[in-house]
């Protein structure tokens, strides 16, 4: 399995998009060589998973080739397990993902669950297992094939520090081709030789050398340099302009020199390079609280936790009124999203919520969302301020501005879908937040705006984060360790 150039994938003039004249991608061209590890950034919604999908031929392009090298595999861990796939034991998760039947399909799972560091009995249903443990099973499934070609999408996504630094280790000493999107910067840097950088303006892939922060440096250099050329060449511009005003009205033969140096001029203008337009970040925003609220708003004096896959009940005693934020912590598995989920729908026993609290309920696979309602819709549902314009413009805010508030849930990105559920809990004005990993499937750019609101929130709230830099922007008043 080798060529002359020791390439594995190509892109030759690839054009990609799911409507006519809104292409994704323009004209695209890349190739990535065996063996190299290669992140691709871009926007949230940019199309990076459309590139991944490319690539396993599960879209193909409108004009250009996608080129696999012969005899190539390819393999994919997609950001979240398929709605139909989670009532799918183990074992026939895995049968799915290796493509035929073998005999000795349990030894395999074993040996792919081993390297992500995860055990579990093969007879348990996906969707029992936490979104952490989820994580590791996409992961594993991509491995079970042993592809030449493994595309990662956002796999740190709900995976705990251990976990994180097993999927690093496990990169480090990676010996074939491994393409990844993320968001998890220190991540990328521990691997990455090269980025592919889809700009979400201009439709194309810019391809660099080098690991992520010296990538990030590199487009940032380029942009501080082509904005000193761009304003060297606008004020030279301005001065011809206002010199050949000066001789035209002198008329005879400085008419003649005033013409050519306003061509001059216009030469410059035209001159001026396109500069990148960086990411767009999201507006400062505030998630407003319910109004009226006084007294507890929040109990909880005891708790389920899962160890060794056996539920145990704990004590503990806590309570949250106005302005007080509780962190819940624990490693994958342990039953945070659980617990949540039993808070937000009122099923939790041993805990409670004063009744007329409105709760607004962020979860990490975004099943609160009907993904077959159009933007619009979701957010007017929940809108106390309903109004085209009060909902177009919070929206905006969001990145989610022209025709995208007429598309379905279910079409956007995850990173968009996030961007949605953040619009509605600013239009629902709740006065207990339950956020479960919201910063999953963000662009890094969006994280310390949904910090600075989620620390000035002055409702009650409840977090589940394992990122601690995100975690540690945010004021916390109380802790509740599960796993202590």
């Amino acid at each position: 399995m080798s060529n002359d150039t020791g390439t594995i994938v190509s892109f030759d003039h690839v054009t990609f998009g799911f409507k006519e004249n809104k292409p994704l991608l323009d004209d695209v061209s890349f190739s990535v060589r065996k063996g190299s590890k290669i992140t691709i950034m871009g926007q949230n919604g940019a199309g990076k998973s459309t590139i991944l999908r490319l690539m396993t031929g599960t879209h193909k392009p409108k004009t250009g080739a996608v080129n696999i090298f012969p005899g190539v595999t390819v393999a994919t861990a997609h950001q979240v397990i398929p709605h139909a796939d989670r009532e799918l034991t183990i074992t026939d998760f895995f049968m799915k993902s290796y493509g035929e039947h073998t005999y000795d399909i349990g030894r395999r799972i074993d040996e792919v669950l081993e390297v992500v560091n995860f055990h579990a009995p093969h007879d348990r249903i996906v969707k029992s297992f936490s979104g952490g443990q989820q994580a590791r099973l996409l992961l594993a499934s991509a491995l079970i094939a042993d592809p030449d070609l493994l595309l990662l999408d956002e796999p740190t996504n709900n995976l705990d520090n251990d976990g994180i630094n097993h999927l690093t280790g496990f990169l480090l000493g990676y010996e074939k081709t491994c393409i990844v999107i993320s968001h998890d910067a220190d991540f990328l840097n521990a691997f990455t030789d090269g980025v592919l950088y889809l700009d979400v303006h201009t439709k194309k892939v810019e391809q660099y050398e080098g690991n992520y922060f010296d990538v990030q440096a590199d487009i940032a250099d380029r942009i501080e340099k082509e904005n000193m050329k761009n304003a060297r060449l606008a004020k030279e511009a301005i001065a011809n302009k206002e010199q050949a005003n000066v001789f035209a009205h002198k008329g005879g033969k400085l008419r003649l020199v005033a013409k050519k140096m306003r061509e001059k001029a216009a030469e410059m203008e035209e001159n001026q390079v396109e500069v990148r337009k960086e990411d767009k970040t999201i507006r400062e925003f505030t998630i407003p609280i319910q109004q009226g609220m006084a007294g507890e708003i929040f109990k909880i004096t005891s708790f389920s936790m899962i160890k060794n896959h056996k539920a145990t009940t704990k004590k503990c005693k806590i309570s949250l009124n106005k302005k007080q934020h509780l962190l819940l912590v624990g490693p994958n598995g342990i039953g945070k999203s659980t617990l949540l989920e039993s808070l937000a729908n009122g099923t939790a026993k041993g805990a409670s919520i004063t009744p007329g609290i409105e709760v607004g309920y962020y979860r990490q696979d975004f099943s609160t969302l009907n993904f077959e309602d159009t933007v619009y819709d979701s957010l007017f549902a929940v809108a106390k301020d309903n109004t085209e314009q009060n909902i177009r413009s919070i929206a905006a805010g969001f990145l989610i501005t022209g025709d995208v508030v007429h598309n379905k849930i279910g079409s956007l990105s995850e990173g968009q879908k996030g961007l949605v559920s953040f619009a509605r809990l600013v239009l629902q004005e709740p006065g207990l937040l339950i956020l479960d990993e919201p910063t999953n499937h963000m662009n890094f750019r969006h994280i310390p705006v949904i910090a600075r609101a989620l620390d000035a929130y002055e409702g009650a709230m409840i977090l589940v984060s394992h990122v601690p830099e995100f975690v540690a922007q945010i004021r916390i008043d109380q802790i509740l360790d599960l796993e202590k």
